[in-house]
């Protein structure tokens, strides 16, 4: 089962570690989006056989570029080192068709400093995301993501879903876009609607999906928005 963690929120981890025991499956999660966020106080790395981090420029915490991986079994651990260096398990020998994932000394040292001020970068975009809620909460035909109960989010994203408001989800964008305010259709188009995987699986019929794909604009959202740049993005939307 690969279950995605996204926009900072977190999946039913507990529902999910029933059905994988159920039928004795492993879970891989998609934790992308989560550095940092904690499930009744416990690490979202922790759960699940494995989780998958992204430390890309965009995300909460970064190191420009690079990832890591959370797991449980020890045992994995030769064969994930290996699998980031080209499969290489020693001098003269590879052992598997690995990649090159490994991150450098220089992104290693930006992480190291971002690391020191994660805590307060995700406290600032809470308050970002505070005032987001206070300007677009209660307005008809605008859904909100709410924040989950035992969930400490790291304040990732602010999705907005635009349905049965006023405008639609394309034309808020292009309002936004023509103020240079730059909002993100995430994700859109489904990866299951991508021309180069045409015709390589069987078709797929996801209705939720790509009802939320047609309707979800993500906001500008990071650290050192100012809040009165939040009310102007807001302003734009409700007028």
């Amino acid at each position: 089962i690969i279950p995605v963690h996204v926009y900072g929120s977190v999946c039913d981890v507990f529902e999910i570690e029933k059905i994988a025991k159920k039928y004795n499956l492993k879970v891989i999660y998609d934790a992308a989006h989560t550095f940092g966020v904690t499930v009744n106080g416990v690490g979202v790395g922790n759960f699940g056989d494995a989780s998958m981090f992204s430390f890309h420029a965009t995300k909460v915490f970064n190191t420009i570029e690079g990832g890591a991986v959370t797991f449980k079994d020890g045992n994995l651990n030769r064969k994930l080192s290996a699998l980031k260096n080209f499969g290489i398990t020693d001098a003269e020998s590879v052992e598997f068709i690995g990649g090159n994932a490994k991150m450098n000394e220089f992104q290693s040292a930006m992480g190291l400093c971002n690391l020191k001020h994660v805590d307060k970068e995700i406290e600032k975009r809470r308050l970002v995301v505070e005032r987001y809620m206070s300007n677009l909460e209660g307005i008809k035909g605008i859904r909100l993501l709410k924040q989950q109960k035992g969930i400490k989010s790291n304040f990732a994203y602010f999705p907005v879903v635009f349905d049965g408001y006023k405008y639609t989800r394309d034309q808020v964008y292009e309002l936004l876009k023509e103020q240079n305010i730059i909002a993100r259709k995430y994700f859109y188009p489904l990866t299951s609607n991508f021309q180069c995987y045409k015709d390589m699986f069987g078709l797929v019929h996801l209705p939720v999906a790509e009802y939320i794909a047609d309707r979800v604009l993500t906001l500008p959202l990071y650290a050192d928005l100012d809040l009165q740049d939040v009310d102007r993005i807001c302003k734009i939307i409700k007028e």
